[in-house]
């Protein structure tokens, strides 16, 4: 099976609209936008737990909670920056009175916004913002934001309290709760732990299928180890429900700890094996090759490469740990690319090298042909091969960003 063929598969299977009645008080939301949301119902008013991506989107959500309840949503938590978090937030600007996030816990590096047009970019190619239904398919973690499916826009509400511990308790409209900076998808993340419910709310730093350790369009390393931390804390509660930001809520103890556990240790080895493998002088290269999931996490659908990559977990962990030199002097102050091509060329002669490149399209092997291809100005034959290569992907972040490079080119 193709891997965009996979891809379809896990979101019909994963993404359709369901309201998840958790208790009483307590419900959880999927398939209304591209992240899910939490309603927890008070005495005289709702708690939402994140909005959902757009305004239109949170105007679904809305009407959905009018079923179930005529109280006005007065609390707003969420559960980390992310726009698809917020930005359905609008929608309940006429009855929301407190906001509430938490500080990140590493501050951005200076200059950051100096980036904003590269990031701006690679961010609408990695979430397939310019493409169609067809050619996006889902966003991995999620249907595709309702921005870009002709359902409204991000419409921000800041919050109006803003906490900097570690963690904060609470009792709002007579539901206790407790807040917890947990770093990991995100430096600002939190979980919200329900004690009388025995339900957590883990925002991103949980969802079935493999996480953005690395996300393509560009971040700050994400640590990957204190991410590793804020899980077992989640698994240190005895929870009977953990109600994720993203994919479906797991309902039962035995399932939290069996999925949330094996969800955590795939995260761990694949951090530990990185580390080994540097440790023994292997370069980034040689680290991709070596780090390989063992059976025990292959042959689990939430874990599987729909959103991130080992791949690119490897990558991030390497470079997280020890920067751009990998240790071989080779690459210690390299040619320019251009003037290594320029020579790679003049050896290979570009008839011989055009050769290999049509074999390669043959067989199917377009990511060596891809990179082949870098010797030489054939954009036609390179979009063919970023098209062919985006089909065998089951990331939808590598799909979109395969299509939406192809799109970009300039042919002659």
């Amino acid at each position: 099976m193709l891997g965009e063929e996979r891809l379809k598969s896990f979101t019909e299977d994963n993404y359709n609209r369901a309201v998840t009645r958790v208790n009483d008080r307590i419900y959880h939301f999927l398939g209304f936008a591209h992240s899910n949301a939490v309603a927890i119902i008070g005495d005289k008013s709702v708690i939402l737990v994140d909005t959902l991506d757009s305004d239109e989107c949170a105007e679904d959500l809305k009407a959905e909670l009018l079923k179930i309840t005529d109280k006005p949503v007065k609390t707003i938590i969420y559960t980390h920056g992310h726009p698809d978090h917020r930005g359905g937030a609008g929608a309940f600007r006429e009855t929301a009175e407190e906001i509430i996030a938490f500080a990140p816990q590493k501050p951005i590096l200076k200059y950051y916004e100096r980036l904003n047009d590269i990031l701006a970019k690679r961010g609408s190619y990695q979430h397939g913002y310019e493409l169609t239904d067809e050619e996006a398919i889902c966003q991995g973690i999620g249907i595709r934001e309702g921005k870009e499916i002709g359902k409204g826009k991000y419409d921000f509400l800041n919050p109006t309290t803003v906490y900097n511990e570690k963690s904060v308790e609470r009792v709002i409209d007579g539901v206790r709760m407790k807040l917890v900076s947990a770093v990991g998808e995100s430096d600002d993340q939190i979980y919200i732990w329900l004690e009388d419910d025995k339900v957590i709310c883990t925002g991103d730093n949980y969802y079935g299928c493999w996480p953005n350790l690395y996300a393509i369009r560009g971040t700050q390393y994400r640590d990957i180890a204190v991410w590793v931390d804020s899980l077992n804390e989640i698994l240190s509660y005895d929870s009977i429900a953990l109600l994720p930001g993203h994919t479906r809520p797991l309902i039962g103890s035995d399932l939290i700890r069996e999925q949330v556990g094996t969800f955590k240790d795939a995260i761990e080895y694949v951090l530990l094996e990185t580390l080994d493998c540097m440790n023994k002088g292997m370069t980034i290269s040689e680290a991709v090759e070596n780090v390989r999931l063992p059976s025990r996490f292959t042959d689990k659908e939430y874990l599987g490469e729909y959103y991130g990559t080992v791949e690119w977990s490897v990558r991030s962990i390497y470079t997280g740990y020890l920067g751009w030199f990998d240790g071989n002097p080779a690459f210690l102050m390299p040619v320019s690319d251009r003037e290594f091509n320029e020579n790679l060329i003049e050896l290979i002669g570009t008839e011989k090298l055009m050769s290999k490149i049509r074999e390669c399209m043959e067989k199917e092997e377009y990511q060596l042909a891809l990179q082949l291809l870098e010797l030489t100005e054939e954009n036609s034959l390179k979009k063919k091969a970023l098209l062919m290569r985006a089909k065998q992907m089951t990331s939808a972040n590598a799909r979109h960003y395969l299509i939406a490079s192809a799109k970009d080119l300039k042919l002659s």
